[in-house]
């Protein structure tokens, strides 16, 4: 992880839209930090795509996200959605 980066938002989002978005950009450090509740981490996940519903956009933030912090939304969505257990971690951690 690189220390001191910033998360890439939508200044047009409300507060509470942001606040979504930067639990979930949190549940994806989790992951790759510690380990997340898989369920939690799915809630948060859906709460992100309402305000991010096109692939397009999902992945243009992907990747500013990875570019600032070294964390793959994508590997990480992947990995827990296809795990079986309650709490998951990143196979890479």
């Amino acid at each position: 992880m690189k220390a001191n980066y910033q998360y890439p938002l939508d200044l047009s989002w409300s507060t509470a839209e942001m606040t979504a978005v930067l639990s979930f950009f949190n549940q994806v450090e989790n992951f790759y930090e510690s380990k997340v509740n898989k369920e939690e981490f799915l809630e948060s996940y859906k709460a992100f795509k309402k305000i991010v519903p096109s692939k397009m956009q999902e992945k243009q933030l992907g990747r500013e996200f990875e570019e600032n912090s070294g964390y793959s939304l994508y590997r990480a969505v992947k990995e827990v959605q296809a795990s079986e257990r309650q709490f998951v971690r990143s196979e890479k951690a």
